[in-house]
């Protein structure tokens, strides 16, 4: 179950890659993953239903015994059946409702598939932690399922509706958990079941899952996001809120009613809201016009039903209600698919605009009407099965006193009616021949036929749902050992119930056909008394409330930030400076005893440095001018840099030496757009206050080091560390193996860091266009562009001329012509170019280049490594940008910013991953030894790959630093592009 579980991330991986080749075809591959984790369901049937429950788990978070675990029970097979069947069936039915279209395909392919991973994640694990982390994985894909046509606001708005109330309900379930998991000191879901803890708290804990669950399931009052997500492309609608996404609430409930029934808030929550759920969705359902809206409302009335009868416990409920959400995954998703032919070939969803269909589309009429029929109750279906089953229990509870129980029957059975009256509204609105208001028939809405593979998995699952009617003894068989589960809180009866087509004449039969004769009348009523046409029944819906709410905390936010943010830097910086100087204060004078041990000095150097670095920070200060300043704290740095050296830190040497250029250069590309003074528009208020604020600062922290320093009573961790290094990491430079392989995961949450700022900066530079414009602006340049067809520089042994045309390729007309030492050159403006400056650039760049991958692959034994071999090549991108402006840089850049971050983290997750794979910790490393004949022994160690990744990080943070504050800054100032144009050879030269 854990590779399985795996190959979903791997496959939503390859489809990205696979979806530009393959099109629409790419649904095929992606139906591959879930059809084999249904295929294993499959087999681990047997097993199953005997009661040798396949486990699996591997331990992930020790001290907290959180582990990622699979168990498959009854109610977990049949979950993961549900998720994998119906989800390699809506892969392969995206084939056909995206032909033709290309956009976005990778996107929407990957992340269906994750999401249909995570759900088989969550239906199947054991550990309740886990079970979380799945829950909220669910609710932030479905949003970028939900969200798919993200340039329609409705979509947006939509996606983003389905996230805030399905993770807030996750939020709320996550103490619930904590609650769950303290109280029972375990994390297995199936050991706090079968401990069952009690009492106050755990009541409070049921409420907060219950929270959670009704959140998921779009239970009232959170109903509301459920018709909004029909925004989704029909696909997204079919799998997620018929038989996925939706479900992950009932299986909640599922799992925890037939131990929790009994608890005191359990059934008067579940059955108050799902009641009024059922019958509000029903009553919605009636007046809509929009086929997919009919179907939302219908599936928010049917969650309502199935969590009165599968929440309420008892062993016969817990029967009909499992067998109710698998006859409602078939149904569901058959008639949303329906909808999707319908939407695909005729562009509309409106019943207005629909006459006719069913006659012209008999087959696709008569999978509708089965699927109906499934939903209303109808033999010989899965769904008259199962209804059956959720009278009878609940005639039974009711029967023996539960005031409960009679409640949740009325409303059902009220709710029933709504059921049929609703799916006669689809049937009629979707294939009837209507008639307009004289009487005359209207003209038939003209259907082209759609490819016959776009209906066979409509066909498929409503077969589904016919055949489980007719098999129902052997599907009673498979199932009931989840019903057994319940009889240890509710007594079994002396025959207890099971499923069947036929239970004979009966109450719960009777009630059938008075909900069928029931819903016939409301729905003959509505049509008559013009009740579907209605506007709204009340003045105000959830949707209203939950808009007010937001739109009250825009106010709000508005109103704080306008109290707090005031525009003005220093007064944050002083705030944060003020708290600082407090809290840091506050806790040293409380402090009972200091320890203070300090030397002189431990070498003479410092001597002289420090002076140094103290009369530059003192000159820094009193300085005027910007860039004056900037240097001056420079020399402070560059002190640094020699009390690290004298000190043994030749890493920490090399790195602050590099650091220091690039945020001088970052410095210097910021300042071009600042006045050279300070203060040249403001004067500076209140400087004696800043003084005082400063020195606060300065004397605090240099107490806080003084005595956190001297405070140590025990060894230091990193006194083993050097043999560490070398017997774990093979390698002998501790700080580069510390970095990519002892301290890994710190190394991971940095390299996350640098990307967020580095797209930071970026999104606050790029207004309107956060692309790569380098690439677009230099494609043409020779050398420059991806899809550049000029000759490159050096091409058959040609070098490149200036014209006055641009830039050519060297050719005898052209003989007198000065060399084009860098291609972006001669685009600089005169006072700022310097042709010393290119001819050294060019001829050092490449042994910087060089110097750089030197640095990274000596790192693990040598000064060195991915960060400062990345500063290295950065450095090198900066001198081709300094030498030859943006068009330079664009030539120079290898790639786009964002795949060289993107690629460098993944190689770094992947280094940390793959050990998972083989059974090991993640970061575990690997050494490859080889005896080379002129080179000798040779060690590699994959966590040289993690190191490459931190290189590649790097290089991308200097390059989009360059291209954001450098590139995107000069075309600001200087205004659009001009055209740039490439010469080639004049007709009849030589090439």
């Amino acid at each position: 179950m854990l590779p399985l579980l795996l190959s979903f991330a791997a496959g939503s991986l390859l489809l990205t890659l696979l979806a530009k080749p393959l099109g629409a075809r790419v649904f095929y591959v992606g139906a591959l993953f879930p059809l084999a984790a249904l295929v294993h369901a499959i087999w681990m049937g047997g097993r199953v239903v005997q009661g040798d429950m396949p486990f699996a788990a591997y331990e992930w978070i020790r001290p907290l015994g959180i582990e990622i675990s699979m168990r498959m029970d009854t109610l977990g097979w049949v979950m993961a059946l549900v998720v994998s069947g119906v989800g390699a069936l809506v892969m392969i039915y995206c084939r056909w409702y995206f032909r033709g279209k290309t956009e976005g395909l990778g996107r929407f392919s990957s992340v269906l598939l994750a999401f249909a991973g995570a759900m088989y994640g969550l239906v199947l694990t054991d550990d309740i932690v886990m079970l979380v982390m799945f829950w909220e994985m669910t609710s932030i894909l479905s949003y970028l399922l939900i969200g798919h046509y993200h340039l329609r606001a409705g979509s947006r708005r939509a996606a983003l509706q389905a996230l805030l109330v399905t993770t807030l309900g996750g939020l709320v379930m996550l103490i619930g958990v904590v609650i769950l998991a303290a109280t029972a000191d375990t994390t297995s879901l199936s050991t706090i079941l079968e401990l069952a803890p009690s009492g106050p708290l755990v009541n409070v804990a049921l409420v907060l899952l219950l929270v959670g669950a009704l959140s998921k399931s779009a239970i009232f009052p959170f109903h509301f996001w459920l018709p909004g997500a029909m925004a989704a492309p029909t696909p997204v609608s079919a799998y997620l809120h018929a038989a996925a996404m939706v479900k992950a609430g009932i299986y909640l409930l599922a799992r925890f009613a037939p131990v929790y029934a009994d608890a005191d808030p359990w059934r008067p929550v579940i059955i108050t809201l799902g009641v009024f759920t059922m019958l509000l969705g029903g009553v919605q359902a009636l007046r809509e016009s929009d086929l997919k809206r009919i179907l939302a409302f219908g599936t928010v009335s049917q969650l309502g039903f199935i969590s009165v009868v599968i929440g309420y416990g008892t062993r016969d409920a817990a029967l009909a209600g499992l067998a109710l959400l698998l006859a409602h995954a078939l149904f569901k998703s058959t008639l949303f698919l329906v909808v999707g032919v319908i939407d695909r070939q005729l562009n509309t969803r409106d019943i207005d605009e629909l006459s006719g269909v069913g006659r012209q589309a008999p087959v696709m009429a008569v999978i509708s009407a089965v699927a109906v029929a499934s939903m209303a109750g109808l033999p010989p279906t899965l769904g008259f099965v199962a209804k059956e089953g959720a009278l009878t229990a609940l005639l039974d509870a009711s029967g023996a006193g539960d005031g409960w129980a009679l409640a949740a029957l009325i409303g059902i059975v009220a709710g029933s009616m709504l059921t049929v009256a609703y799916g006669a509204r689809f049937l009629w609105g979707a294939f009837w021949t209507k008639r307009d208001r004289t009487g005359a028939e209207r003209p038939r809405t003209a259907w082209p036929d759609p490819p016959i593979g776009f209906l066979g998995v409509p066909l498929v699952l409503a077969a589904g749902g016919l055949a489980g009617g007719l098999v129902a003894p052997m599907l009673d068989t498979l199932i009931a050992p989840y019903a057994d589960t319940a009889a240890a809180i509710t007594p079994v009866a002396e025959h207890p119930a099971h499923l069947a087509l036929w239970h004979g004449l009966g109450p719960a039969l009777l009630l059938s056909v008075v909900t069928l004769a029931g819903g016939a009348t409301l729905f003959w009523l509505a049509r008559a008394t013009g009740f579907d046409m209605t506007g709204r029944v009340l003045p105000f819906t959830a949707a209203d409330a939950y808009y007010a709410v937001t739109r009250g905390v825009d106010r709000a936010s508005v109103a704080v930030t306008t109290l707090t943010q005031r525009g003005s830097l220093p007064i944050y910086v002083a705030t944060i400076f003020v708290v600082l100087v407090v809290g840091e204060g506050v806790a040293l004078l409380a402090a009972p005893d200091w320890r203070i041990a300090l030397d002189a000095w431990q070498d003479p150097v410092q001597l002289a440095v420090a002076p140094i670095m103290i009369a530059a920070a003192v000159i820094a200060v009193r300085a005027r001018k910007r860039y004056t300043s900037v240097v001056l704290v420079a020399v402070t740095g560059l002190g640094m840099i020699t009390l690290f050296a004298m000190i043994g830190a030749p890493d920490l040497a090399l790195t602050q030496v590099l650091v220091e250029t690039v945020t001088l250069v970052a410095f210097a590309l910021v300042l071009r757009r600042l006045p050279s003074r300070m203060g040249a528009h403001n004067g500076t208020a209140a400087p004696v206050l800043r003084a005082i604020l400063a020195g606060a600062v300065g004397l605090t922290m240099a107490a806080l080091v003084v005595i956190a320093s001297s405070a140590r009573i025990h060894s230091p961790v990193s006194e083993g560390w050097e043999q560490l290094a070398y017997e774990i990491g093979h390698g002998k430079n501790v700080v580069n193996v510390a970095l990519v392989d002892l301290r890994g995961w710190d190394t991971m949450g940095e390299l996350s860091v640098l990307i967020l700022a580095a797209t930071g900066v970026a999104s606050l530079v790029f207004v309107t266009d956060r692309s790569d414009t380098l690439q677009r602006l230099t494609r043409g340049l020779p050398g420059g562009g991806r899809q550049s067809r000029t000759p490159r520089l050096g091409a058959a042994g040609k070098h490149l001329v200036e014209t006055t045309g641009g830039i050519e390729v060297h050719s005898a007309a052209t003989d007198e012509r000065p060399r084009a030492w860098l291609v972006g050159g001669q685009k600089m403006s005169a006072e700022s170019r310097s042709i010393v400056l290119e001819v050294i650039v060019r001829v050092l760049f490449h042994t910087i280049i060089v110097v750089s991958i030197y640095l990274l692959f000596a790192g693990h034994n040598l000064p060195g490594g991915g960060f400062a071999g990345g500063l290295v090549a950065g450095m090198a991108l900066v001198m081709r940008y300094v030498a030859g402006g943006r068009y330079e840089l664009g030539v120079a850049a290898p790639t786009d910013a964002g795949w060289l971050l993107g690629t460098g983290m993944l190689l770094a997750v992947g280094t940390t991953l793959v050990p998972l794979f083989f059974g090991l910790d993640p970061l575990t490393r690997a050494v490859f030894e080889a005896d080379l004949a002129i080179v000798g022994h040779v060690e590699f160690v994959t966590s040289t790959i993690f190191d490459v990744g931190v290189y590649l990080v790097v290089i991308g943070l200097v390059l989009d630093v360059l291209r954001s504050l450098g590139a995107e800054v000069d075309r600001q100032m200087k205004g659009s592009d001009a055209t740039w144009r490439v010469s080639a050879p004049r007709e009849g030269e030589a090439r």
